[in-house]
């Protein structure tokens, strides 16, 4: 599974494609395929997103997740403090991110 990643263009946050537009929350995230190149372009020249990428996925039982941990700790947000944490859609989240 391959998924694509960026940040929101007016406030940095990590975003992800839902297959129409933008998501907060990784568990939204779709399989783009081998298109994942052509809509980061897309995007990117349309300025919804800063710096796409695709990136590898796994499914899990609440949806997509990236299979790196990188990627995985820029699902969740900051892990110093876990007060400025997104609060992910899947209540479940933090148990993926070690």
């Amino acid at each position: 599974m391959k998924i694509l990643t960026g940040n929101d263009l007016k406030s940095g946050a990590v975003t992800w494609w839902d297959g129409s537009g933008w998501s907060l929350h990784v568990e939204h995230a779709v399989d783009v395929g081998e298109h994942g190149d052509d809509i980061a372009a897309r995007e990117n020249a349309a300025r919804r997103v800063v710096a796409p990428y695709v990136i590898d996925g796994e499914v899990g039982p609440e949806g997509p997740r990236p299979a790196h941990i990188k990627d995985r700790i820029r699902a969740l947000g900051p892990t110093v403090r876990l007060d400025l944490s997104l609060k992910p859609a899947d209540a479940n989240a933090g148990d993926w991110v070690i």
